[in-house]
């Protein structure tokens, strides 16, 4: 697809003829500009009349830098090819950027030796956490999930045995910027999961990483020639795509299909507000070697009932899984021991 796929790292960088005064990649992806603006506070009818036009004013004298548009496609596309070069090869992939997902991304933030690639099938991440029922956008969360709102500063209402933050998007935007943030992780967005890299070992298989292609090619497959995948090795696999749906419960899908899980899973029972959130954080867990069940997608494997608009336990199971996949780095590749950095 593109012309650029086979290109190494070195010959992609040779290949721009970037001009000579261009910051090198790794100097220019360390820059980090902040505003000099300094937010302003209206007392008054006035005073917020007087900014106002002052605004406009400064609107309509302002002028744009100039820039070439092939500097804007090399920033681009520089930039995404370096970050699928170095995540090829990763220490956790997270499947899904929906709530539970970014929070196990955002926990996993707290190692900051810990690579984590996040891959997510929609343009936009988020997943079903935008809007709550019914399309309504209020998040409620029962505590004490209520936690996680706390560590990021997310305001809330607190109504006793639970909170309502006033819409998801408070949340959702929080925990991306925490998420996206820090320096050891990269969301690749629009990018879906075809299937699942594994190894074959006597008492079954071990996962070993995912096998990826953009979204559109992935829904398309039956339209279009074959376009072969891509994958991304990782020592670990969080799973959080949801309960089944087009692109839910993928995971879920595939290791029923190979084999690896019962035929006939239970599937996400009806829905028991007060059962539901405390058994899908309690059965969040490592379902085969390498690979780590979180979210909703537990309910797929485990038969747990559907929760519906409450969110508890999508934060507190995002968490446990970012928990569980550092227990089995410390077991199987020697995290936290000398062994980690060689």
């Amino acid at each position: 697809m593109f012309a650029l796929r086979s290109i190494r790292a070195q010959g992609l960088r040779a290949s721009m003829r970037m001009p000579a005064n261009t910051l090198s990649i790794a100097a220019a992806l360390a820059i980090r500009g902040k505003s000099s603006l300094v937010p302003v506070t209206m007392t008054s009818p006035a005073d917020t009349l007087r900014y106002a036009d002052q605004k406009l004013a400064h609107f309509d004298k302002m002028s744009f830098l100039p820039i070439r548009e092939s500097v804007v496609s090399r920033e681009m596309t520089t930039r995404y090819m370096t970050d699928m070069i170095d995540h090829a090869e990763t220490d956790v992939v997270i499947i899904g950027a929906g709530s539970a997902g970014l929070s196990c991304a955002y926990e996993l933030t707290k190692h900051k030796d810990v690579k984590v690639t996040i891959i997510e099938q929609s343009v936009a991440p988020g997943g079903g956490c935008w809007v709550g029922g019914q399309l309504f956008s209020a998040m409620v969360v029962r505590k004490p999930g209520h936690t996680l709102f706390d560590e990021l500063e997310v305001p809330y209402d607190d109504k006793g045995d639970y909170v309502v933050c006033k819409h998801a998007a408070l949340f959702m935007g929080s925990v991306i910027r925490a998420a996206l943030i820090a320096p050891n992780t990269k969301l690749f967005n629009a990018v879906a999961v075809e299937d699942l890299l594994v190894r074959q070992t006597d008492t079954g298989i071990r996962v070993r990483g995912v096998v990826t292609n953009w979204s559109l090619v992935t829904q398309n497959h039956d339209t279009q020639s074959c376009m072969d995948p891509q994958v991304i090795e990782a020592k670990v696999v969080i799973t959080a795509t949801g309960h089944d749906g087009p692109m839910g419960a993928t995971c879920a899908k595939r290791l029923e299909a190979i084999g690896a899980l019962p035929a006939g899973l239970p599937g996400m029972h009806a829905m028991d507000m007060s059962t539901a959130e405390d058994a899908v954080l309690h059965m969040t867990n490592e379902v085969v070697p390498g690979l780590i069940f979180a979210g909703m997608e537990v309910a797929e494997v485990r038969g747990c009932n559907r929760m519906g608009p409450t969110f508890g336990a999508m934060l507190m199971s995002g968490q446990k899984a970012a928990s569980l996949a550092i227990k089995a780095l410390e077991r199987d590749h020697g995290y936290g021991t000398s062994a980690w950095n060689n």
